[in-house]
Order: C-alpha cells, then sequence, then structure tokens
C-alpha cells in the first residue's frame, strides 16, 4: 500500500498491521472472504450520487460503455461506511509489529514464495535493480503472499466511500482512475476487488498509483495485479520503488549499539550525518562492529532508547515513498533481511506499559487458550481475539471484566 494511501484512507498508524499483517489475536485490513456488510443494499441517496457522478466520469473522457458495464452490479456497501468511521486509532509498538510482520509463519512463507518464483522475481531484480528479498517482503505484508488480496468490488467501495465517505473528493479521484483501469481492458468489473478502502491485488495498489506505477510484465497486453499469478504485481512494487530511488546493493538500514549516555537529541528521520560522524561518537553494528558506508544516514529509536536503534540509509526513503510509517519501512527491511538468512533483532525491547514482556504475553495467551479462552495464536500481541479470551477468562472466574493483560493475570493463570 502506497504511502499516500495509507496516509489518506488509513491514517498511518490506524490499522498497521496492515497491509494486511493478520496473526494471533490481531485481525487484517485485506479480507479472506465475504464481510458482512459487503453486499449491496438499496440506497436512494446514493443512486442520485451515482447519476450525477456519470456525467463527471463522461466529462472526464471515460466512454459511456465502461460507465455503464463498472455500475451494472455496482451499489452501496455499509459495510465500507462503518469501517470507514470506525478506524481505529492507535500505533502498534515496533516490537509488537515485528512480531506479526516478521512471524516464524511469515518468514517460512517468504522463503517458499521465493523459491517458488525465484526465476521471475531475478527478471524483475534485472530490470528493475530491487533485490527479490525486498519485492517478496512488500508482498509478504501487502497481501500474505497473495492469500489476502480482499474480495470487496472496488467499483461499489470506492463509489459508496465518494458518495458517503469523509474524504469525498479522494475517493472519487480513485473511482475515476478505476475506471480508467477498467476501460484501458487491463481487468473487468468482477475482476477487481481488493480492500474495503479500494486497494487491489497481490501489491494492495490504490487506482491512482495502479495508472502511474503498474507494469505488464509478462507482455500480455495487461498490467494484471488481480491475477493468481503475481508477476505483473510483483514488477509493478519494483517499479515503484525504483522510481522512488532505490539502490540495489544497499541495505535500508542496520541494526546498532548505542553507547551508554548517548544523545537521543540527535536521532531521528532528516538528521543524518557520515557514519565516520556516528562511529566517532561511539555507536557500532548490532555485533559491535564498524558501521558500514552506504552515505549519510540517521539514527532510529522507535521504542526509545532503552530498545533496539537502526542507521538508516537511503533505502529507508525508498521503501517510506510507498508506505511513510516507521513499522512499516522497518517491517519491510527487517523481514527482507529475514528472507536473505538474516537474524532477528538483537537489540531488547523495553516492557510494556503493564510491566510485560514479549514473552510474558505469549505466556499468557498459551495459557489462556489452555485453560478453554483460545487467543487464536501466541504472537504475544494483544488483539481483539485476545482481550476477548481476557474478558471470557475473567466472567468465568467472577473477576472484574477488563480485557486488559496484566502480571497478575498471568499468575492467576499460573505463570
Amino acid at each position: 500500500m502506497q504511502m499516500n494511501r495509507r496516509a489518506v484512507v488509513l491514517g498511518l498508524g490506524a490499522l498497521w498491521l496492515s497491509g494486511c499483517v493478520g496473526g494471533g489475536g490481531t485481525g487484517s485490513v485485506v479480507s479472506r472472504g465475504p464481510d458482512p456488510g459487503m453486499s449491496p443494499v438499496p440506497n436512494a441517496g446514493f443512486d442520485a450520487w451515482v447519476t450525477s457522478y456519470k456525467s463527471r466520469a463522461a466529462s472526464r473522457g471515460l466512454s459511456q460503455s465502461t460507465i455503464d458495464t463498472a455500475f451494472r452490479s455496482a451499489g452501496f456497501l455499509p459495510g465500507v461506511v462503518e469501517r470507514d468511521r470506525n478506524q481505529t486509532e492507535f500505533t502498534r509498538t515496533l516490537e509488537d509489529y515485528l512480531a506479526i510482520a516478521a512471524s516464524p509463519d511469515r518468514i517460512a512463507k517468504g522463503r517458499a514464495a521465493l523459491a517458488r518464483h525465484r526465476g521471475t522475481l531475478a527478471a524483475i531484480e534485472a530490470r528493475y535493480g530491487v533485490e527479490a528479498e525486498v519485492v517478496t517482503a512488500v508482498w509478504g505484508l501487502e497481501s500474505q503472499y497473495g492469500e489476502r488480496r480482499g474480495t470487496v468490488p472496488v467499483i461499489s467501495a470506492l463509489a459508496t466511500l465518494a458518495y458517503d465517505g469523509r474524504r469525498g473528493a479522494f475517493f472519487e479521484q480513485q473511482l475515476t482512475a478505476a475506471l480508467r483501469i477498467l476501460q484501458n481492458g487491463d481487468t473487468t468489473p468482477a475482476n477487481m476487488t481488493g480492500s474495503w478502502a479500494g486497494a487491489m491485488g497481490h501489491t494492495q495498489f490504490i487506482p491512482t498509483s495502479y495508472l502511474e506505477f503498474a507494469v505488464d510484465f509478462t507482455g500480455d497486453g495487461r498490467r494484471d495485479i488481480w491475477a493468481d499469478d503475481p508477476t505483473d504485481a510483483l514488477a509493478s512494487a519494483a517499479a515503484y520503488l525504483s522510481r522512488s530511488g532505490w539502490r540495489k546493493g544497499q541495505p535500508w538500514g542496520v541494526e546498532v549499539r548505542l553507547p551508554s549516555g548517548f544523545n537521543t537529541a540527535v536521532t531521528g528521520r532528516g538528521k543524518g550525518r557520515n557514519p565516520a560522524d556516528w562511529s566517532a561518537m561511539g555507536v557500532t553494528t548490532a555485533d559491535g562492529g564498524r558501521l558500514p558506508n552506504h552515505g549519510a544516514g540517521s539514527i532510529l529509536i522507535p521504542q526509545g532508547a532503552g530498545g533496539p536503534a537502526f542507521l538508516i540509509f537511503n533505502n529507508f526513503n525508498a521503501i517510506a515513498r510507498y508506505n511513510n510509517a516507521v513499522n512499516y519501512v522497518i517491517g519491510v527491511g527487517h523481514l527482507s533481511d529475514r528472507l536473505r538468512g538474516g537474524g532477528p533483532i538483537r537489540g531488547n525491547f523495553p516492557p510494556d506499559a503493564t510491566g510485560m514482556t514479549i514473552a510474558d504475553r505469549q505466556d499468557l495467551q498459551r495459557r489462556l487458550t489452555a485453560a478453554g479462552f483460545d487467543t487464536e495464536g501466541s504472537d504475544g500481541v494483544i488483539g481483539a481475539k485476545t482481550r476477548a479470551a481476557i474478558e471470557g477468562f475473567q466472567r468465568a472466574r467472577g473477576l472484574p471484566v477488563t480485557g486488559e493483560p496484566s502480571r497478575s493475570l498471568l499468575q492467576t493463570l499460573g505463570g
């Protein structure tokens, strides 16, 4: 999902875990199957808006045939409006984010996807200069390697949001772009499905980004990011990163170790220094080695001085053009490192606000499930399913029902 989509549609940090990062107790942005409220329902106001919009679409150079065909089965989707109006505004910690974005399952699936599409990814890398592991990592975060591409009809979703959403002008722009895609013959209205917010295909492009960056890598005359064959989608993601300034052979960043008493005021994006300058301040690689020289870089400490630190380079900014959320960029970068055989983050993450570590939270989830209150996973990320399991346990034991994890709850469960 590209930066402008996340910033405008979802709000940075609102869902991310996104692209489509699921995981134990967290849920996913893009649905695997039919969603409640995602079938058209009668709405006279929507119908009147569509009639008015059709005239505007025709004045923008779209053929009447394209317009009529696109709207033949389109309708108002109440579930889309509900999703748009009820986005939870929260920001996951980097630790929670990576627990899902670079989970053992996602790494294993990514390595299998790399092996399965090695020839295609090598050809894409040769043309666009973006490493296969990086493209695969984007694919993994955006749609779980194609498993969660979304099933919502895009024309209906965008028209609903343009009519009744909070950002009508933006979504009307996306709707018009979607009609241009149909007019170009890249896909059909029935095949144009995606997320409730109109993000499409393996790499979750919004329509305007598709028009600007999508490519026909297979040479069949269509830029098909929706097909089971992910070739065009993967090449499109690589083209996007390439045009965003990706430099082949350079890392997005490296984990570093900060010396005791390090002045954290010098950290943050846009505060670049040469590696030699950072070295003079006592910064080393995570294993104590010399910093690599890939030009000026900034140091990020996403969870404060007590958590892991990263020296980021130019390619961090290229990924950020796809999605500007720091967690997303680090997620793509770290997952790509793991796919090429790199190890986990070395730095320790601080305990959460309740004093629990991720190991404590994982133990809590395992014990709740063993007690008959299934959290549907034990990744240590406290999401809706884990909170529901906590509430069920508290209710059954006659405890105050808070749905909140705590060390005392873990002790009650025998931890």
